[in-house]
């Protein structure tokens, strides 16, 4: 089966290109790399784009102008300029572990005939915070997990999760369900899952395909990340008013707060700090329709998703 990768880029540096020599190396090749970038001028001054296409041949390049970008469209656009049987979305800061990434998770996509997408498990950079670190093992633990709408009464929004940081789907099944959803500002991967899972199909974590991803986020970062998660859920309430995710948040800041108590004592008023943030940001995105318009764009993280509005 040909397999592509769908990368939207924003202002790339030498990470991204890592990210390519990477998926070169894979042992299960990759087809073709379609990136949709925003802001070309700014990739012009980072990298020399003539010589970023001579040296890998198999990247697609186009761009897309930063008042056009959408989580959800410019996933589409790119899926549309494939014909490969399998399409991966990956994120321009996410790199392969080892050579067996897409391997593994086109093994994990084709292990079942039900199973719509499969989504890799993200390991910390070196210098990840001990907080993020924790929150990485939580979300992306070492066991493989197949989740259908029977796990719904016991997981939950859990269910749900998939993260086109790195994920692959298979093609025929995105085009049966009606692809990633748009406009929105985010969330496009959990809200595919979603609808994948009640239509009866399923969605496969696999720890054994593995990218180096994560974040350091500041207070105010995390104020603005899950202020976009509360608009995506806000948007669509079909997917998530049956299942909140105040519930999985609590466990999460339980869970973490055990383990700092353990090993780093100190971090505790940082991770209530962070929960307060997250918290905060969240229920105020819940209610954006109810806020002028100058106060939603300062408070999101996707401010240029606003001006589209």
């Amino acid at each position: 089966m040909k397999v592509d990768v769908i990368i939207p880029t924003f202002r790339p540096g030498r990470r991204f290109l890592d990210l390519l020599e990477g998926l070169e190396k894979q042992t299960v090749p990759v087809n073709r790399i379609i990136v949709k970038n925003t802001d070309r001028e700014e990739l012009e001054k980072r990298i020399s784009v003539p010589q970023l296409l001579r040296e890998h041949p198999k990247v697609l390049l186009s761009h897309v102008a930063r008042g056009e970008f959408d989580h959800g469209a410019t996933r589409r656009e790119g899926v549309s300029e494939s014909d490969a049987d399998i399409f991966v979305c990956m994120t321009q800061d996410a790199l392969p572990a080892d050579e067996y990434l897409i391997e593994n998770l086109t093994g994990a996509l084709l292990q079942r005939e039900d199973v719509a997408a499969a989504y890799a498990r993200q390991l910390p950079e070196k210098d990840c915070a001990p907080i993020e670190r924790y929150t990485r093992s939580f979300n992306y633990p070492e066991g493989d997990r197949i989740r259908t709408k029977a796990d719904l009464p016991k997981l939950g929004i859990r269910t749900f999760y998939c993260s086109n940081v790195c994920a692959a789907y298979r093609r025929d099944l995105y085009d049966r369900l009606g692809g990633f959803v748009s406009p929105t500002i985010f969330n496009e991967d959990m809200i595919y899952a979603a609808g994948a899972v009640r239509a009866g199909y399923a969605i496969a974590y696999a720890a054994s395909a593995q990218v180096i991803h994560s974040h350091n986020y500041t207070l105010g970062q995390l104020f603005s990340r899950n202020f976009d998660l509360g608009v995506s859920h806000a948007q669509y309430p079909e997917i998530f008013s049956e299942v909140p995710p105040e519930g999985e948040g609590a466990k999460l800041v339980k869970q973490t707060a055990v383990w700092l108590l353990r090993t780093h004592p100190l971090q505790l008023p940082l991770l209530f700090l962070q929960s307060a943030a997250k918290l905060a940001g969240f229920r105020l995105g819940i209610q954006y329709r109810r806020l002028p318009a100058g106060l939603v764009r300062r408070c999101s993280m996707q401010k240029t998703y606003w001006k589209a509005q």
